[in-house]
């Protein structure tokens, strides 16, 4: 049982993975309908976020671009990492299979390994893990079997595992995130699915549903530039909050939480 310690979540964590966008990033998976400005744009973006995570006290394990996947510098999307295990993912995307590869020789210094086997398939970006407890988004990314291997692999860690329909956005942590405390931030449409019942919710404002997907690290808190009601609503938490353009990630599907493995 994890004793107040999060390690996917805010609390307590001090190192991070994240990779380097490659040229080719553009080509990667996505359902905007805006192209990103182009590289430059995007690796200022991966930069002032790289600098976010130090600030806020990890050392960050940046590799480099990974040309064969250009959604591979979306970590997050690779494993889901706990204090006592790394759960390798197998992603529903068939195009990014193989990114997992890298992530696993990178964690297994760190911690034990497990991995998602077929038919089950898992992104990291639909798994909310808490003190207690794995949330997991069923999207079309993540199916039913990902989600009872990921239940059965945390169930001896102290987890209890539960499922949530994901009907908008990509991922889970899209429309939802844990900000530690009990505190969960959810968009509207999420905000009284009864899996939330237990935390206090904070409701990202109406036309806001991208800064759901804010990140909180230690006392600090990341959310994306361009949302102020957001911004009011979580500044009352005392946290040390952080702006951060995600423009070219946002048009490429991606988001704070995407950019890094926490643990």
């Amino acid at each position: 049982m994890t004793q107040g310690f999060v390690c996917d979540g805010p609390l307590g964590v001090s190192r991070a993975v994240a990779r380097l966008p490659g040229p080719n990033f553009s080509a990667g998976l996505t359902t905007c309908h805006q192209a990103p400005r182009g590289l430059a744009a995007i690796l200022e973006q991966h930069a002032a976020y790289i600098r976010a995570l130090e600030t806020a006290g990890l050392s960050v394990t940046l590799m480099p671009p990974e040309i064969a996947h250009p959604d591979a510098y979306f970590v997050e999307d690779t494993a889901v990492v706990t204090p006592g295990l790394a759960v390798i993912t197998r992603p529903g995307a068939a195009a990014r299979r193989g990114e997992e590869d890298a992530i696993a020789g990178v964690l297994g210094r760190y911690r034990p390994l497990a991995r998602i086997q077929p038919p089950g398939t898992l992104d990291g970006g639909d798994v909310i893990v808490t003190e207690t407890q794995v949330l997991v988004g069923l999207s079309g990314r993540t199916n039913p079997e990902g989600a009872r291997q990921l239940e059965g692999l945390l169930a001896p860690q102290g987890y209890a595992t539960a499922t949530i329909p994901v009907g908008r956005g990509l991922h889970l942590k899209s429309s939802a995130n844990y900000l530690g405390d009990g505190r969960m931030l959810v968009t509207p449409a999420l905000a009284r699915h009864p899996a939330f019942r237990a935390f206090d919710r904070l409701v990202v404002p109406e036309g806001e549903n991208y800064a759901a997907n804010s990140l909180r690290i230690n006392a600090h808190l990341l959310i994306p530039r361009g949302y102020p009601g957001t911004r009011r609503l979580l500044e009352p938490l005392g946290l040390d909050l952080v702006a951060l353009d995600m423009e070219d990630v946002r048009r490429m599907d991606g988001g704070l939480t995407c950019l890094s493995l926490r643990f």
